[in-house]
């Protein structure tokens, strides 16, 4: 029986959620070369894959943080995902923008939240944790308590572990880039030879480049 990770990695790269191209790398919005480019809003595109992401969210969110009171999505990739947990599990939700609105109220939180209030975030991909990381500090600044964070994948870099750790913050995934790489290779997703310099990647992946002769 597949776990639910790999069932997920399997899904998300059946929808292009996942792409990869070891030998003709993605250029990051940060300069980082990459052999990978997830964008799970298209999961939001696919009623089967939606309903399986929103369903183990919520399982993962009732085994983990029993005790929540709020669900937070980050924006803007978790601020459907996030609604369609709260909603499955009757419970508050808010969202957290990136940075304040420029006019009106210049809300950096959507939504009504309770001080005190316990919050479980919900977050579509974990890269760096930065933006993860500034939407806890954002939640705590309001006077509530972050419980943990849900995320339906990540990249598992040592740097977004250290982030998560200093921050005192529970992270727990549905799917991560090792389980996605298995799939990868039993699937023929990928050929074999490129699993080395995939691997390499996410060792460093500031300052990786592409072996030429893959």
């Amino acid at each position: 029986m597949k776990t639910v990770e790999k069932l997920l990695a399997e899904k998300l790269l059946n929808i292009c959620a996942i792409k990869l191209q070891p030998a003709n790398p993605f250029t990051w919005a940060s300069g980082w070369n990459s052999p990978i480019y997830t964008d799970n809003r298209r999961t939001l595109s696919y009623p089967e894959v939606r309903s399986f992401i929103k369903v183990e969210l919520c399982r993962l969110i009732l085994e983990n943080f029993p005790e929540v009171d709020a669900i937070a999505g980050v924006a803007t990739g978790a601020i459907a995902q996030g609604a369609l947990v709260a909603d499955t599990l009757g419970l508050p939700y808010v969202y957290v923008r990136s940075a304040p609105k420029d006019h009106g109220l210049e809300n950096l939180i959507e939504g009504d939240l309770k001080p005190g209030q316990k919050v479980v975030v919900i977050e579509d991909l974990v890269s760096t944790g930065g933006s993860s990381i500034k939407a806890v500090q954002s939640i705590r600044n309001a006077g509530c308590e972050v419980i943990g964070m849900a995320a339906i994948f990540t990249y598992g870099f040592p740097e977004a572990a250290r982030r998560f750790k200093e921050a005192d913050v529970e992270l727990v995934t549905l799917s991560n880039y090792n389980a996605m790489l298995e799939v990868a290779i039993e699937t023929n997703y990928i050929a074999p030879e490129y699993l080395e310099t995939l691997q390499e990647w996410r060792k460093d992946p500031a300052n990786w480049q592409v072996d030429k002769k893959i």
